[in-house]
């Protein structure tokens, strides 16, 4: 087994499979790459608002990559080992007109800044939020030839945002070309399901990660092997919102708008920032599809990152 280290510049933002490698490894060799924030370092702490609307966009994700894999080729399946993730002490999280899950509720451009105290940051108070760090985006070179932006996933993976993702988690990802070509970044300190305002709290993030080969098997998509041992979740005891209908993805939106009217009328936050903590700490799941064509959404906040509340208190 080799340690490499790889610095993140120069980073691209996009999928190419004709981008040469930075780095060539062998199965089994561990990789620490520096990944810059999603803005590709152009958020800074104390940036404003309106400073923040006059980034590039094109540098969204500034990946980390491509590593050449020796001996991967097509059909192969890529096992990566998260091994060790480690934040830089700060992040940050946005709200964008038009974008995000309850753009019809938040219009206002936002910026919000978060100091990151060790595993929880209590930048966004009364709550108490816990670090996790992990990637957004890990995948490998599509199988097609042209320059895609790196928004949406698919079956090479990248911009999966699985908070499930942390130390001590393992991916495996079918191999496109030789090599397999695989690259990184997106960091986020912490995200709930959802990711419902578009942000976790993105962050610089440096990631160990091991790799390995399966040769010629079969996989039809990205799978994940995840491990509470070094990154617990938050607990299990939760506020919980209920939500059901047939359209799935509205009943997601009202569950996620009743959670924020939740945490600005029993906890006192702002609308902004109540939308951003379900962002960073909501799990948004999907509870049953049986009734069809009714189903219902959940949209659950862990008790300990609130303070103790009786909602209803006996008259």
């Amino acid at each position: 087994m080799t340690a490499h280290v790889l610095c993140a510049e120069p980073t691209h933002s996009v999928w190419d499979r004709s981008l040469p490698p930075r780095l060539h490894v062998e199965p089994g060799d561990e990789v620490e790459f520096e990944c810059v924030d999603s803005s590709g370092s152009q958020v800074q702490p104390g940036m404003t608002a309106g400073e923040f609307l006059a980034i590039d966009r094109t540098r969204i994700h500034a990946l980390t990559g491509p590593v050449w894999v020796d001996g991967a080729e097509p059909g192969d399946v890529l096992q990566i080992d998260v091994l060790a993730t480690r934040h830089r002490g700060w992040g940050w999280s946005s709200v964008i007109e038009g974008l995000g899950f309850l753009k019809a509720r938040f219009h206002e451009p936002y910026l919000f800044h978060w100091q990151l105290d060790g595993d929880s940051t209590i930048s966004l108070a009364p709550a108490v939020v816990p670090v996790r760090p992990f990637l957004g985006v890990m995948g490998v070179a599509r199988g097609e030839d042209g320059t895609f932006r790196t928004r949406p996933p698919g079956s090479f993976g990248g911009n999966l945002d699985v908070r499930e993702l942390c130390a001590g988690s393992r991916l495996y990802l079918p191999v496109f070309n030789p090599g397999a070509l695989f690259s990184c970044g997106d960091g986020h300190a912490a995200q709930g399901d959802g990711e419902v305002c578009i942000n976790g709290i993105e962050c610089p993030l440096d990631v160990k990660l091991r790799f390995n080969l399966h040769k010629q098997q079969s996989l039809a998509g990205p799978l994940v092997e995840a491990s509470e041992a070094i990154a617990p979740d938050s607990a299990a005891d939760a506020w919980v919102v209920v939500e059901s209908g047939t359209d799935v993805a509205e009943a997601a939106r009202g569950a996620t708008s009743r959670m924020v009217d939740l945490l600005t009328s029993r906890w006192g936050f702002t609308e902004v920032h109540a939308y951003i903590l379900c962002s960073v700490a909501l799990k948004l799941r999907l509870s049953q599809v049986v009734n069809e064509p009714v189903y219902t959404i959940s949209a659950a906040l862990s008790k300990q990152i609130l303070p103790k509340r009786e909602l209803f208190p006996a008259s």
